[in-house]
């Protein structure tokens, strides 16, 4: 079974930037994309795929007719037509609001929902882009409070400059923005559960300000401080480079400028395959080749046992995530 291409999902958000359809390389009218939702299980925006025998399918629908071929027996059996994983590219030209995202515990008994665990690697960055973490100093539920209430919260948040390559892990619980002038690439589990703490006074595409959520976020939070909230890895060439592990999901990196091929067998899952840099192909075990470019997202089927990533002439920069 081939590789899974898809159409992917364009917002416009209020504070989305430029930079997306120029990167992946696609002729749009919305010049502010914000964001593109390269593979979606959510409802009312379902992925669909491109091309190829399954060509109009959206992504339930394809794992409803292929099960445990597509995703993975183990996989099937846990989340059934769900895909389980949301993966999106970001482009913020202004800060985003404040969030936090409830863990599964607190997101099934108030919504009936997945809570959300989820990463950035960040692609692009303006000089001086920056983004929000974790806390710099311990507060209690209280402080949090009057701080949302007295328009200080960012004064005890961890504010990072960042660069092509940063890694920010964001369990349940975290409180975190991404900031004007950051690229990133985001992989989460499958929500939309999300609590808007803060929003620096601004106004939706209304006239009206956007609602918080402080109350609800007050028990979401995770306030436990800790020295450092940037993710760290080595880089090595033409390596696999294990960036998250996670129970919802691992995450590696592939810098190539040859041939490297990556053992499936042994994994019950679906693999996402982002480039992130560059172009090549994915050859598999049954010899299907599958151009890939930068900008593009590919979903590998769990029935397939091994995988061979050629990069062209140029490097090829590759993100891979599984259950």
């Amino acid at each position: 079974m081939k590789p899974f291409r898809f159409i992917p999902i364009l917002h416009s958000p209020i504070w989305g930037g430029d930079k997306i359809a120029a990167y992946k390389n696609i002729k749009t009218d919305q010049l502010t994309i914000g964001e593109s939702w390269e593979l979606s299980g959510v409802r009312d925006n379902e992925s669909i795929v491109a091309e190829g025998e399954y060509i109009g399918y959206a992504l339930p629908q394809l794992i409803a007719e292929l099960k445990g071929q597509l995703v993975g027996e183990s996989v099937y059996r846990r989340f059934g037509t769900e895909f389980p994983l949301l993966v999106k590219l970001i482009d913020a030209r202004d800060d985003l609001s404040i969030q936090v995202h409830p863990n599964d515990a607190l997101a099934r008994l108030r919504h009936g929902k997945n809570g959300k665990t989820e990463m950035w690697y960040v692609v692009g960055a303006n000089e001086g882009a920056h983004l929000k973490s974790g806390f710099s100093q311990h507060i209690i539920p209280e402080e949090y409070e009057r701080r949302v209430a007295d328009h200080t919260l960012t004064d005890v948040l961890c504010d990072y400059t960042v660069k092509p390559g940063d890694l920010f892990f964001l369990p349940a619980g975290r409180v975190h923005a991404i900031c004007a002038g950051t690229f990133v690439a985001e992989i989460q589990q499958t929500s939309d559960v999300t609590y808007r703490i803060y929003d620096y006074g601004r106004k939706g595409k209304d006239g009206k300000p956007r609602e918080l959520h402080t109350e609800l976020a007050k028990e979401a939070i995770d306030y436990t401080l800790l020295p450092s909230y940037r993710s760290h890895y080595a880089v090595i060439k033409n390596c696999e480079m294990e960036l998250v592990a996670c129970p919802y999901f691992t995450t590696a990196l592939y810098d190539l400028d040859r041939p490297v091929e990556k053992d499936l067998s042994a994994t019950d899952s679906f693999l996402v395959v982002m480039c992130l840099a560059g172009s090549g192909a994915l050859i598999d075990d049954e010899d299907n080749k599958t151009p890939i470019r930068q900008g593009e997202t590919l979903l590998v089927p769990a029935t397939t046992c091994w995988v061979e990533f050629i990069p062209n002439e140029k490097n090829m920069k590759l993100l891979t995530s599984h259950l």
